[in-house]
């Protein structure tokens, strides 16, 4: 190959090493400034909660969430909760009615029964803005059907809510009983966006979150309109209604940190699941009205791209290829190996630094070909529905 090629292909490979070391450093040192956050020793409960349940196809997770949210220590008359049934084709919906007969701060809604079916499209947004239509509470919670709360989850949010007065509160996420590399790598990754959201959200310029673990007030949801001008997209009932908020109310958005606090899910299984999830994901990113998420995403995109193509052009130009593949992917890991070192010890999974290689490789071949998929493809599978 022409020696200017090759000097331009490694300036520009180096230049995006450059980016993202500079970059995950940022991040490992804006996350140590951010403080953890205790309940407070005096502590007394005042805030009224609503949580936010959508459940599709949920059968075989529904009863196990709601008994772990049934087990927080919080006043049972200043909470209530509200799964909202999106055509389920399984038994979610009659689960739930049975477990409403011992929790009377139990509501369904079943979104088969709503009188305006041919206003808009039915999906998890619009299933959460049902059920805030219906519920009066001051402070809203959401989280999955697939999730598992500990049994402070509503203390530690509702006393962040109460000392910080934040109109949106992004709280911590993370898989449980992995049982194959791909779900422990899912485990591995989640840590380090865990720390990534948490570092993103303290310095004001990055705005992440995830929806199985988040609050926000009905009084700014109010404000901002809700879900409108984003509710014809399938993804974004998190980051996208986040970044309405923040940029309207720059100064009102935290980030709860604390192992403690973290909502555990499931893994996706199989590959297939896996690519499904994370092209959804993704698929928002093109929507996200902070270009400094969308720079940030579209660098760490590029220099994995530079790490695989530099290895995929090993037999053109070996001498040039070899050792540009090798720097790369050893910088990538040095970065990334204290990065998640920390984010795994700070959520107590540092077992999982046992799969870090593997995971390394996963991660490059995650990010090349999913941010290409979510890019190609505008549409894809969700709980056995077809959706843009």
């Amino acid at each position: 190959m022409n020696s200017i090629l090759l000097l331009i292909l490694g300036g520009i490979a180096g230049s995006m090493a450059l980016f993202y070391a500079i970059l995950m450093l940022h991040y490992q040192g804006s996350w140590r400034q951010l403080p953890i956050w205790d309940i407070p020793a005096h502590y007394l409960a005042k805030t009224s909660i609503d949580i936010i349940i959508p459940a599709r196809n949920e059968a075989s997770n529904i009863e196990a969430c709601l008994h772990s949210i049934f087990q927080n220590e919080y006043p049972l008359d200043q909470f209530q909760v509200w799964v909202v049934d999106d055509f389920s084709e399984d038994g979610t919906a009659a689960i739930v009615k049975d477990l409403s007969l011992k929790h009377s701060n139990l509501n369904l809604i079943q979104l088969k029964d709503s009188s305006n079916q041919n206003q808009f499209p039915f999906g998890k947004k619009q299933a959460i803005a049902s059920a805030i239509a219906q519920s009066k509470n001051e402070l809203i919670v959401a989280t999955d059907a697939d999730c598992q709360v500990p049994d402070q989850w509503l203390n530690y949010i509702a006393s962040y809510y109460q000392a910080h007065d934040k109109q949106f509160i992004a709280a911590p996420v993370n898989f449980m009983a992995e049982r194959s590399l791909l779900e422990r790598f899912q485990s591995l990754d989640f840590v380090g966006m865990m720390l990534i959201t948490g570092a993103g959200i303290a310095q004001g310029w990055m705005h992440m979150s995830n929806g199985a673990n988040l609050a926000y007030t009905r009084k700014v949801y109010q404000q901002v309109d809700g879900f409108q001008g984003i509710d014809h997209l399938a993804s974004g009932d998190d980051m996208l209604l986040m970044q309405k908020i923040a940029h309207q109310f720059p100064d009102s958005i935290g980030f709860l940190k604390n192992p403690e606090a973290t909502v555990s899910t499931k893994a996706q299984a199989t590959l297939k699941d896996f690519v499904q999830q994370r092209v959804r994901w993704a698929s928002k990113s093109n929507h996200y009205p902070e270009w400094r998420v969308t720079a940030a995403l579209a660098g760490v995109f590029f220099f994995c791209w530079s790490i695989l193509g530099s290895f995929l052009l090993i037999p053109l130009q070996t001498t040039f290829f070899i050792p540009l593949f090798l720097g790369l992917l050893l910088l990538k890991a040095s970065v990334d190996y204290y990065f998640l070192k920390e984010a795994s010890h700070f959520f107590q999974r540092s077992e999982l630094m046992r799969h870090f290689w593997p995971s390394q490789i996963l991660h490059i071949l995650y990010i090349c070909f999913v941010g290409l998929l979510a890019n190609l493809r505008k549409e894809y599978a969700w709980k056995g529905r077809k959706v843009r």
